[in-house]
């Protein structure tokens, strides 16, 4: 075994825990009565009104930085979405 060897090991395993660890992300929850700001760079798909129904769109939209989402609660909507009743 050469001297180094250890020293070379613990620098991989240190190196490995670093990589490791930035590639964690991090989830917020948000209460009901919380407001939303899109972040940059932001397509999702999204429900728009198509005849007085609201239609899933079939391709992401982008949003703009900025645009706020708000929970249904700070709407009142006379028809809730699909599966919100």
């Amino acid at each position: 075994m050469l001297p180094w060897t250890p020293t070379l090991i613990a620098i991989l395993c240190a190196a490995q825990v670093v990589v490791w660890i930035s590639g964690c992300s991090r989830t917020v929850l948000v209460n009901e009565g919380s407001p939303m700001r899109i972040g940059p760079k932001t397509a999702m798909p999204v429900y728009v009104r198509v005849d007085g129904e609201w239609t899933l769109s079939n391709n992401p939209v982008q949003i703009p930085e900025g645009w706020y989402l708000v929970p249904p609660s700070y709407i009142s909507e006379p028809d809730p979405l699909p599966g919100h009743e």
